[in-house]
């Protein structure tokens, strides 16, 4: 993925996210868009923050047998498949990308379920294994934590001002989140 800044339209983006609050542990965080819910259904958009607040998001173009397209998961991450195929990079540029900067990490979803199977159809179309290990957040917080999850991540939202639903957005209101949660 590329090191240099890209514009906030750019299929593939990397950016800088405000300093976490004082003090508080800082975990890769990584976060997919699908192309809809279910068994036939495919990453278009992975985003993660790593621990020093880097931020990447890349949209995927979709290999020639995904085909499953769900217009309600259009509607909330608002990614057609036509500008998938217009600037979406291919499964193995994309895997390549993730081992390159995540390689070694223990990186953290909080839909650990759905984005475990879109991360192994994203490698087994590469032809390539992860190099890093995706684990649920649900590792990170006791039970009591855990239930405040939601509330941390309306109030990492706001603080944040992010308005648009995309995996990159997504990953970093989840690390800002699981920050408060780890201070309180």
């Amino acid at each position: 993925m590329p090191s240099a800044q890209a514009s906030p339209s750019s299929p593939d983006s990397a950016s800088a996210p405000p300093a976490p609050p004082p003090g508080a542990e800082v975990h890769c965080v990584l976060d997919i868009e699908a192309s809809g819910f279910g068994r036939h259904s495919y990453p278009i958009e992975i985003g993660y923050v790593l621990p020093d607040g880097r931020t990447r998001c890349t949209l995927i173009r979709p290999a020639q047998h995904w085909t499953h397209w769900d217009s309600s998961a259009e509607a909330l991450h608002g990614i057609t498949r036509a500008k998938l195929l217009l600037h979406g990079r291919s499964a193995a540029e994309v895997a390549q990308a993730l081992n390159a900067d995540l390689g070694g990490r223990t990186v953290y979803c909080d839909g650990w379920a759905h984005d475990y199977a879109w991360l192994g159809a994203l490698f087994e179309e590469a032809g390539l294994s992860p190099h890093f290990k995706l684990e649920t957040v649900g590792r990170l917080l006791d039970e009591s934590r855990l239930s405040h999850l939601g509330e941390a991540r309306a109030s990492a939202l706001a603080e944040l001002g992010l308005q648009r639903h995309r995996a990159s957005n997504d990953a970093r209101v989840l690390q800002r989140a699981l920050q408060r949660l780890a201070q309180g």
